[in-house]
């Protein structure tokens, strides 16, 4: 029987539109989290964070920054919350200029964990799945310091995360966010409890990859019960050693991130994205078999920035729904001009990429003034 061509469905280009659970995506070129800590002491969105949001929205949707979801699980000098009222007011006037300009734009929600320190949140306390520090030292406004040993959370304090991930997410949906995102991933708290390095539990939450997998489950759901599944999105990172996860194991990474994509599942949530060296790989391409819905994927800090030619290919080789770019958004705010009409590109300036000003940020020049 002859085939009616008008019913083969087209291969996806980079610049065809796409649908993420309720978020209409005008390209597939989504802008990577980017943590920037332009949002000074009191973590409230700005009008230089405003001005660079808004200069960006016509990639397909933006993914913000992480964004702590209470004081204590503040990462960053500089990072923004919404933790407050006034936090997302700030986000409000963000999301509302983005709209503004006809783009698409979620939440990043990013618990640190143990990837803080008492001279970035407050002197608050530092939890994390167990208490085992990251061998290394972070920034504060004290200098660089190493990271101190977490207090292993009781099921009373997991309980109280969960919540404070839910009541983020509502204040970002209130605020105006087309959706949220939960961070699963570089080494913060959720990864940390799916990690056998960084999560020697021996409670429910802890042990066996299902037990491992149990918190982040239970967030996400949590999450979309609260501001509905169609607009919440979860980023992963399996086997990328960002503060000393250790995911080494490949049995044990397919066994955990396996059984956490099966309980995902049915939910319907509007995507997954995943940061790994191999976008189109056997590891990320079973979990984007078993999540059963969209992906955009990343390759994130290894190698140079993403190029035009690489995020063509994870599209037209089928190996993603979208693609998160980085470096080459903080550099081109106009890059899908850019690399539609394959126009060159300006050079990322990484000595200003963490700063307290414009420079770097929001002075990068457009195609009409270059």
């Amino acid at each position: 029987m002859p085939v009616n061509i008008s019913e083969v469905s087209p291969v996806p280009s980079l610049f065809s539109s796409v649908s993420l659970g309720k978020i209409e995506l005008a390209n597939r070129i989504v802008m990577a989290p980017l943590t920037r800590v332009r949002a000074g002491s009191s973590g409230i969105p700005g009008d230089l964070m405003v001005e660079y949001y808004r200069q960006r929205a016509s990639v397909g949707m933006i993914i913000t920054e992480g964004t702590y979801p209470d004081h204590a699980s503040q990462g960053y000098v500089g990072e923004p919350g919404i933790a407050t009222d006034e936090q997302a007011a700030g986000w409000q006037r963000v999301f509302e200029a983005v709209h503004a300009e006809g783009g698409r734009i979620v939440l990043q929600i990013m618990h640190a964990g143990r990837g803080t320190h008492p001279d970035i949140n407050g002197g608050r306390r530092i939890l994390a799945p167990s208490a085992i520090a990251i061998d290394n030292k972070t920034f504060t406004e004290k200098g660089e310091q190493p990271y101190p040993v977490p207090e292993a959370m009781t099921t009373a304090e997991i309980r109280a995360a969960l919540k404070d991930f839910v009541a983020a997410a509502r204040r970002a949906i209130e605020a105006g966010a087309d959706g949220v995102e939960i961070h699963g991933a570089n080494g913060y708290l959720l990864q940390e409890f799916l990690s056998p390095a960084a999560n020697q539990r021996t409670d429910g939450y802890g042990g066996s990859p299902h037990n491992r997998a149990r918190f982040v489950v239970e967030v996400v759901t949590a999450v979309a019960q609260a501001v509905g599944a169609e607009r919440v999105g979860l980023r992963i990172s399996p086997e990328v050693d960002l503060g000393d996860v250790f995911e080494t194991d490949r049995d044990d990474v397919l066994a955990t991130y396996g059984t956490l994509m099966d309980q995902l599942r049915p939910l319907g949530l509007a995507y997954l994205s995943v940061l790994h060296t191999e976008p189109g790989g056997d590891l990320v391409q079973e979990l984007r078999r078993r999540f059963d819905g969209k992906l955009i994927v990343n390759s994130g800090p290894f190698g140079g920035p993403t190029t035009r030619e690489q995020a063509l290919q994870q599209i037209e080789a089928g190996h993603a729904d979208a693609v998160a770019v980085g470096r080459a958004l903080i550099a081109n705010p106009d890059l899908v001009e850019r690399w539609q009409c394959g126009h060159p590109e300006n050079e990322p300036r990484p000595e200003l990429f963490y700063g307290p000003g414009a420079e770097g940020y929001t002075d990068y020049p457009f195609l009409e003034a270059a």
